[in-house]
C-alpha cells in the first residue's frame, strides 16, 4: 500500500489517558513535564481532565470518562487527524470493563501511526525527543485507495 504524509506541526496535539489506578502517575508525570506541555494542545478523557487542569492550571479539553465513551472519542480524533500522538498510563493488572474500547483505541493510533507511551519510560522518552519541537512528517498508508474501491454486488 503506498504512503502519504501527514504533518505534525510544532505545537503537538497530545491526548493524555489514564486508568483509574494510573492517573496519579500521569499527575504527576505531566507536572515534572509541565514545561514541556504548556505549549501543546492537550486532550484528556473526563477525570483525568479534571485533575490535569486542576494540577496544571490552564485548559485541557476534556471528554467524556473513558467508560462512557472518552476512549472512543480519542480514537475519533485520531482517524479524524485531531490527535497527534497518544499518552496513555493503562492499568494492565486490573480488568476494565470497557476493555474493548480501550483495544479500539490503542488499535486506532497504530493505524492511523501516531506514536504511543503507555508508561512513563516511554512517555518520558517520547517527551524529550528532539522531533517533539518540530514538524514532523508522519507516514500513513494510503487508505483512499480503500475508501474508492469498487464495490461489487456480492460484497455487500
Amino acid at each position: 500500500m503506498s504512503q502519504k504524509k501527514i504533518t505534525m506541526k510544532h505545537d503537538k496535539r497530545i491526548a493524555l489517558v489514564a486508568h483509574d489506578n494510573k492517573k496519579s502517575d500521569l499527575v504527576e508525570w505531566a507536572e515534572y513535564n509541565r514545561v514541556l506541555l504548556a505549549h501543546h494542545k492537550i486532550y484528556a478523557t473526563g477525570t483525568t481532565g479534571q485533575m490535569l487542569e486542576r494540577e496544571f492550571g490552564f485548559e485541557v479539553n476534556k471528554l467524556q470518562s473513558g467508560p462512557l465513551g472518552g476512549d472512543q472519542q480519542i480514537g475519533a480524533k485520531i482517524a479524524d487527524g485531531e490527535i497527534d500522538f497518544l499518552i496513555f498510563f493503562w492499568d494492565p493488572l486490573e480488568p476494565h470493563p470497557h476493555d474493548p474500547d480501550v483495544k479500539a483505541l490503542l488499535r486506532m493510533a497504530v493505524v492511523w501511526n501516531i506514536p504511543i507511551a503507555c508508561n512513563r519510560a516511554s512517555a518520558d522518552f517520547m517527551i524529550s525527543s528532539p522531533l517533539m519541537d518540530d514538524d514532523y512528517d508522519r507516514l500513513v498508508p494510503d487508505y483512499d485507495v480503500y475508501r474508492t474501491r469498487k464495490i461489487e454486488e456480492n460484497d455487500r
